[in-house]
């Protein structure tokens, strides 16, 4: 992959292959929709040995918008709402119906509710804010996975509401130019280094 110029997306790997990728590649590698373990202590998200090892990769982790990936609080939110409407649920998997058809068929009946689980949009700042705490801000990006997620924090519909966390972050007292690394540049970096013809230092041992 590093000399076909790919990027190496470490997102939906277990810890093992993680670090076998970390310790393999040449290229700065990323996590293109992962957040933080430490905050929300899911298999998905990083820990602090993880988040560490991106940085001296040279890599980027871009957090995920799932509520269930920013806040420990939503899963239990979740299991008391389904147990409220037990009736429907049953029924619906009765017929065998896949779990997202039921979470679709609750989102539209209880629009209300389920708005109410999702995740503050404060969780996507502290999770940007425990990265950069650890590493910078030369290695944090956004990575919504709106395409993938049926709970997106509140305030975050799709990508026109972005400009909610360009405002967050200066409002928690980034500076312009580390705002622009969060909101595309630093992904943009990390593209240009795995570019085939880029020369790259040897990985140290």
């Amino acid at each position: 992959m590093n000399e076909l110029g790919m990027l190496v997306d470490l997102s939906h790997v277990g810890e093992r292959t993680f670090w076998d990728a970390i310790h393999t590649t040449t290229r700065p590698i990323i996590c293109s929709h992962s957040s933080v373990y430490a905050l929300c202590p899911v298999p998905r998200n990083l820990k602090d040995d993880q988040i560490k090892a991106v940085g001296a990769n040279g890599g980027v982790i871009q957090v995920n918008f799932y509520s269930g990936f920013l806040d420990s609080n939503y899963q239990p939110r979740v299991t008391r709402f389904l147990q409220r409407h037990k009736v429907e649920v049953d029924s619906m998997t009765r017929v065998k119906a896949p779990q997202y058809a039921i979470n679709e068929y609750l989102s539209k009946k209880y629009p209300g509710e389920t708005d109410s689980l999702r995740a503050p949009l404060s969780l996507v700042l502290d999770h940007i804010d425990y990265i950069v705490r650890l590493i910078g801000p030369d290695h944090v990006g956004l990575g919504s996975d709106f395409d993938g997620i049926e709970s997106p924090p509140q305030q975050l519909d799709d990508v026109s509401t972005y400009p909610l966390i360009t405002r967050e972050l200066l409002k928690r007292g980034y500076k312009k130019a580390d705002v622009v690394k969060i909101l595309g540049g630093n992904f943009i970096r990390v593209l240009k280094a795995n570019e085939v013809g880029v020369q790259m230092p040897m990985a140290a041992n």
